[in-house]
């Protein structure tokens, strides 16, 4: 196959699918014909390469016993005649729906056609008799059929509910049809497609609308999708219809693993084709590390071994395909704000459930925190506090203490005074600067006399003295020490090994991505009800840039006087909005580093497009270039992959909290501590362009 263009849709496993809503007439298949045909040229002239119509769409649905009159039966033979002629200079394999007449019997049946071929016919399987449904007067269902083949428009096709059509151009393309009333029942053709291999399940429906139906749809489309980890498709008829006894409102559903990403808009008078690019690769990462899916596979293996596969070559567009599909910047943050306040309840809720839970088991009712007057470690220090209410202990258990250093700031320090005081924990400073200077003295190392030379060193003799005081401290009081880190920092590697953002007793932060602590922060202003005076430091904490704080500032002198960071750790690892983006992808699907590099791009490209979190300022909405997202991601990498490894190999307990994944070498992440990513390098360099 021809290498696709970097910025084509198909070269990264992304496949743009179409469904129709064609306006029909009853019993007319001439004029239902012509509109499926102008649907079927709109789709392809925008690169779709698989458009799916409704059940019955050339003779519509509501014909009735006309079903059995010749006149309809030859016109809709016609009507397929002619739609299989004009398909050869349509770019796009088409579905429709019609009745056929084989054996004796009528069936109702969804008919794949690509360029000028019949590629095969699937029969309706289970026939609605119930309420305002009478099909079985008119049709026999898939399982009388007598012949695996049969003849339709001339060609002779394969014939069956069993067949699947796996894409020979574009991996993990493979579809399967259903008709209606097979995705609503309990065991439907399609759950057996999909474990056969179909990661595009077809719905051709016809499906009255009644009140609350089109939420059930919904669901039940979602759901599908969600369970066999696939895209359905869903076709419902729509205007034109008879109703001398039912409505149409024309509902079409694109849903993927669970989310809907397409809908049409209900109870129009005209015709409607919705499109949608769906991810091949994620549905491809998320069944091959759901191990059950597998042995549900194996366990229906016989049935499955007797499907049939007629292999399909997709009409891909050779040039550029710009992806439509919206990527989120943030993965990690819903930007719906009720969602996003729910994700928030529900993280916290988990913190505090673990912290709770450890404190039982060990006995201890005590904890022991650092405070820097920065996001992790207040969000860690409103965890305890509400643990404590949760157990009914007082806060004064909390043992809270701030460590001034050579380059804390004057702002966090006092951020860090008035919060320990607005949540009434037992509030406590320790200068280390004398003990760290002792151990500098101890390492003959120039900074313990006054010479400026900041190296590792010097910072790390600083975090360790921090991590050595809270474990006596700990001690002392049998209490526990809690560990502030978050996932970011850990998969970063910006983290100390042994002391308080990498070594705890118990962490909460740990598979709390940066990009979501904020928020975490802001939904406790709003809900906690923590009081005006945490509300107002919590406010400005939000507001502090992000730093380490153990490199004094040009502005002030190394006795921690300044109110300026010396450090960003942003410049030094890289944005975290964008390196969680990363780090999303990779742990989560495992994507090539070229596939994150164009999600990446897409999603962070155009600062007006898609949507922004609330607490992301007008002047902080950023855009990344390619180059920037090349050089970033690079860096990453060789932090995730290669150097940083060790330090999660050892982390303490913490509890996951989201299905993005965690770190911990006892959870979602076992990986060697001297692995080299060269390989992820190398396809970064090769496949990613500089511009």
């Amino acid at each position: 196959m021809t290498r696709l263009p970097f910025d084509s849709l198909y070269r990264h496993g992304f496949a743009r699918v179409a469904v129709a809503v064609p306006a029909v007439r009853v019993a007319d298949p001439a004029y239902n014909a012509e509109q499926t045909l102008a649907l079927a040229r709109q789709g392809a002239a925008e690169g779709a390469v698989l458009t799916v119509f409704p059940e019955l769409g050339l003779s519509s649905y509501t014909a009735d016993d006309l079903f059995h009159q010749d006149a309809l039966a030859l016109a809709v033979e016609q009507a397929v005649a002619r739609i299989v002629e004009e398909s050869a200079n349509i770019d796009s394999v088409l579905v429709i729906g019609a009745p056929v007449r084989t054996q004796g019997r009528l069936f109702n049946c969804a008919i794949v056609i690509r360029h000028g071929r019949v590629l095969g016919a699937v029969p309706k399987s289970y026939l609605p008799n119930y309420r305002e449904f009478y099909e079985k007067r008119q049709f026999a269902a898939a399982r009388e059929n007598l012949d695996d083949h049969i003849t339709i428009a001339g060609q002779r096709a394969p014939f069956g509910a069993d067949l699947l059509f796996p894409a020979t151009n574009l991996e993990g393309f493979v579809f399967h049809a259903e008709i209606c009333e097979d995705g609503w029942v309990p065991l439907p053709p399609s759950g057996f497609a999909a474990l056969a291999g179909a990661t595009v399940l077809v719905n051709l429906s016809a499906s009255n609308i009644v009140v609350g139906k089109a939420d059930y749809r919904r669901q039940l489309c979602a759901s599908h999708s969600a369970r066999y980890i696939a895209a359905y498709l869903y076709s419902a008829a729509g205007h034109g219809e008879s109703t001398t006894d039912m409505a149409w409102d024309g509902q079409a559903l694109v849903c993927e693993n669970g989310e809907v990403l397409a809908e049409s808009d209900r109870f129009a008078d005209h015709a409607q084709l919705m499109t949608a690019d769906i991810d091949l690769h994620r549905l491809a990462a998320d069944r091959l590390r759901m191990t059950s899916f597998a042995d549900n596979v194996h366990d229906h293996r016989e049935r499955l071994a007797r499907m049939r596969r007629i292999e399909i070559e997709l009409p891909i567009p050779a040039g550029e395909v710009p992806l439509r599909r919206e990527i989120p910047r943030f993965p990690y943050v819903p930007a719906n704000p009720a969602v996003r306040n729910e994700r928030c309840a529900e993280v916290h809720h988990i913190q505090v459930a673990g912290l709770a839970t450890r404190l039982a088991a060990t006995g201890s009712e005590k904890v022991v925190i650092g405070v820097s007057g920065g996001l992790d470690s207040t969000v860690a220090l409103i965890v305890a506090v509400k643990t404590m209410d949760r157990l009914g202990l007082p806060r004064s258990n909390v043992l809270a203490y701030t460590m001034p250093g050579f380059a804390t700031g004057a702002r966090t320090r006092s951020d860090a005074h008035r919060l320990m005081a607005a949540l009434g924990v037992s509030a406590h400073e320790i200068d280390i600067r004398p003990s760290a200077t002792q151990m500098l003295r101890d390492l003959n190392h120039p900074a313990a006399d006054g010479v400026p030379q900041y190296d590792v060193t010097y910072e790390n003799v600083q975090a360790g003295e921090r991590t050595s005081h809270l474990f006596r401290l700990a001690n002392q009081q049998h209490a526990l020490v809690i560990g502030t880190g978050d996932l970011s920092e850990l998969a970063l590697g910006w983290c100390t090994f042994g002391v308080g953002d990498h070594m705890a007793h118990y962490s909460v932060n740990a598979s709390v991505p940066k990009t979501l602590i904020k928020y975490l922060i802001a939904w406790s202003v709003d809900t906690s009800g923590l009081g005006a005076e945490a509300d107002d430091v919590l406010t400005s904490i939000l507001a502090t840039e992000i730093s380490p704080e153990l490199i004094p500032s040009d502005d002030g002198a190394a006795d921690g006087d300044s109110d300026q960071p010396g450090q960003s750790s942003e410049a030094t690892v890289g944005p975290y909005e964008l390196q969680d983006f990363h780090l999303y992808y990779l742990l989560r699907f495992g994507y090539l580093p070229s596939r994150i590099a164009y999600l990446a791009r897409h999603a962070w490209a155009d600062r007006t497009a898609g949507r922004w979190p609330e607490l992301v300022p007008e002047a902080d909405r950023h855009e990344y270039d390619l180059p920037t997202i090349k050089h970033w991601l690079a860096e990453f990498l060789r932090r995730f992959v290669q150097t940083s490894q060790f330090k999660r190999s050892t982390l303490p307990n913490a509890p996951k909290v989201g299905s993005g994944g965690s770190l911990s070498p006892r959870g979602d992440w076992r990986a060697p501590s001297d692995a080299v990513a060269t390989a992820w390098l190398d396809e970064l360099e090769r496949n990613v362009p500089d511009r």
